[in-house]
Order: structure tokens, then C-alpha cells, then sequence
């Protein structure tokens, strides 16, 4: 599950490899480190056109994720002989977001399916953490960390609570797509890590190789056509040698 990344290019490069029409990033740096729960940039289908944007990372989480979140604390309240209005509760319980979207066959992700919520997200680079490993374990295209899109979906004015110092928000936001890793990122053979372990192995729900890459067929394939099977563009990804690693 990548929950880091970082862009290289510049946003001039990204507009002409997306064939992205408008931007609204302004002076968009490169990102050494894209974070869950922050802004980084996507180009995404708007009626005006493709549009480069910086979008919050992390979609809506599904309503049983919230719900069985929703009912651990209210659990935690009701140990401290405490009252819990839990319907109060559910409505503002924190949600930072989904990062990978798997199922794209679920109810709670169909609505987002559609050409007009498709979108591109730039990257160079991404990392898998692995613990025995020591650490972030870079992967890019190939050693020269050419620019390439994961497939992504976003969802417009969402209004949800992120934080709750922040209270409700509406906000803009997006998610990757994932399928199953090739054997340079998947888990090695054995490797029974519990993936919901703070500080743990990588998740091992073996569907992590990204859709899209750097081709423009494969770009347009994706935000432009109509079917989601028929637009999987399956990569090879190569894991950067130590002198490379980020």
C-alpha cells in the first residue's frame, strides 16, 4: 500500500505528458515526500477540461470503516462510565481518509468510477515500508526515475471531519488506484506480517501495481475512455539500488 511518494518534474512536464489544459497549482515545486491528508498535485477531469490542481490525499472512507471506528470510541467512553450521544458521535467521528482503493466493484467506490471523476497523479518515485528492511524501499519505472501517473479517482466538495481540532471541512479529494504487485513490489514469500500492525510490515493485500504510466495512450486511456477493465495498463516497477534510494 503506498502511502508516500515524490515528484521530480516540474509542472510544465506533468501539463504536457497529462495534456492538462488549465492549472491551478500556481508555482508548484517538486515534493521530496507526498503525504496522506495533505494537498498534492493530480490533474483531473473538470467540464472546462483536464485540470492540474493540488487535491487533499485520502477519499471518503466507507460508512462501516467510520461506523466500526464510530463504536470503538463510544466503547472507550462507556468504560469511563461516561453518557454517548453515538449518532452525535458517528456524524463527527475523524476520518483522514482512504489512500488505495482495491474494490473499485464496491457500492461505496462506484460512484466516483466515471469518467468525470478520473484523475492522474504525477509521481517519481514511491516507497514501501518494510521494517526488516530498515526502513522506506524506493521503487520507480526504471533507474532514471522518469516521470509516471498512478491512476486515481476524486471526489469534489466532500464534507467530513479530517481532524478534530479542524472540525467539518468540504474539501476537494483523491485516492490511487491499486491492483496486484509484480514480484519486485509484492511481500516475499512467507512474509505473514499483520498489515493493520502500527509500525508493521507493508499491508499484504496483494493488489498494489498501479494503472497508467508515462504514455500518452495510456494517459488518455484511462481519463478518457468509458470502461474501467479495458483501461488497466499493468507496469513493471524497479526497486532503486541503495545509491539511489531517497
Amino acid at each position: 500500500m503506498c502511502n508516500l511518494y515524490s515528484i521530480v518534474p516540474n509542472q510544465q512536464a506533468i501539463r504536457q505528458l497529462a495534456m492538462a489544459f488549465k492549472d491551478s497549482t500556481g508555482n508548484l515545486q517538486p515534493m521530496s515526500g507526498a503525504f496522506p491528508d495533505y494537498a498534492a498535485p493530480i490533474v483531473r477531469n473538470t467540464p472546462e477540461g483536464r485540470e492540474l490542481a493540488l487535491v487533499r490525499w485520502g477519499m471518503p472512507s466507507s460508512k462501516k470503516a467510520l461506523l466500526d471506528a464510530a463504536r470503538k470510541r463510544a466503547d472507550k467512553i462507556r468504560a469511563k462510565v461516561k453518557p454517548v450521544d453515538f449518532d452525535e458521535l458517528l456524524r463527527r467521528e475523524p476520518d483522514s481518509g482512504t489512500t488505495n482503493i482495491r474494490n473499485t466493484a464496491s457500492l461505496h467506490w462506484k460512484r466516483w468510477i466515471g469518467v468525470e471523476n478520473r484523475c492522474l497523479v504525477p509521481f517519481t518515485f514511491f516507497s514501501e515500508f518494510n521494517r526488516e528492511a530498515g526502513g522506506d524501499i524506493w521503487f520507480a519505472r526504471d533507474e532514471s526515475c522518469p516521470l509516471t501517473f498512478f491512476a486515481g479517482i476524486w471526489a469534489q466538495r466532500w464534507t467530513s471531519v479530517r481532524k478534530v481540532r479542524t472540525g467539518f471541512e468540504t474539501i476537494d479529494l483523491f485516492g490511487l488506484l491499486t491492483t496486484e504487485p509484480n514480484a519486485e513490489v509484492g511481500p516475499p514469500k512467507g512474509d505473514a506480517g499483520d498489515p493493520h500492525q502500527a509500525g508493521g510490515n507493508r499491508n499484504l493485500d496483494d493488489r498494489e501495481l498501479v494503472r497508467g504510466d508515462s504514455a500518452s495512450a495510456a494517459v488518455a486511456g484511462w481519463v478518457a475512455c468509458g470502461g474501467v477493465e479495458g483501461s488497466e495498463t499493468r507496469q513493471t516497477f524497479h526497486r532503486l539500488s541503495a545509491a539511489a534510494d531517497r
